[in-house]
């Protein structure tokens, strides 16, 4: 699994820049502000991302693409739980994929896997499964949000 220790954290900075997102690395073994799911996963609260070294990518890509799927007024009193509906949450695994396409020491193949093996799981019983067959109404989310464009790239902008 890829963690940020292993990776170009100024690339994922810069990634997450785009939309306004701050990367704040927290030090081995501190607590991670914001984790909804404690141990290692990434955090959130307001515009700030906390990771540890020991926190894997797709988890920072998880949650950043929560911030960017998440209503205005959401984003603004946001604090550890992200919420949404299911249809949102689709759209976040989708857009989180688009966001590892962008790492070039991760990509598609990398994040799908790693994804697996943080145990998503999905109709088709893999990530790639669901992103190649399945995820249509995922993208479409994205498309009328304005998150990605018609070719299905992530435009840079947070959902309005």
């Amino acid at each position: 699994m890829l963690r940020m220790g292993g990776l170009d954290r100024l690339a994922v900075a810069v990634l997450l820049d785009r939309y306004g997102l701050v990367l704040r690395m927290q030090a081995p073994g501190q607590l991670i502000p914001g984790s909804y799911w404690g141990e290692s996963e990434a955090g959130l609260i307001g515009r700030v991302l906390y990771a540890r070294s020991d926190t894997p990518l797709h988890s920072v890509l998880h949650e950043a693409a929560h911030f960017i799927c998440m209503s205005p007024e959401r984003r603004a009193g946001l604090d550890t739980n992200a919420g949404g509906d299911d249809a949102e949450e689709c759209a976040v695994c989708y857009l989180q994929l688009l966001l590892a396409m962008e790492l070039p020491q991760c990509g598609f193949a990398r994040a799908c896997q790693d994804m697996d093996v943080w145990g998503y799981s999905f109709r088709l019983g893999s990530t790639r499964a669901w992103f190649e067959q399945d995820a249509g109404d995922a993208r479409l989310w994205l498309l009328a949000e304005g998150l990605v464009d018609v070719a299905g790239k992530p435009s840079g902008l947070c959902r309005l």
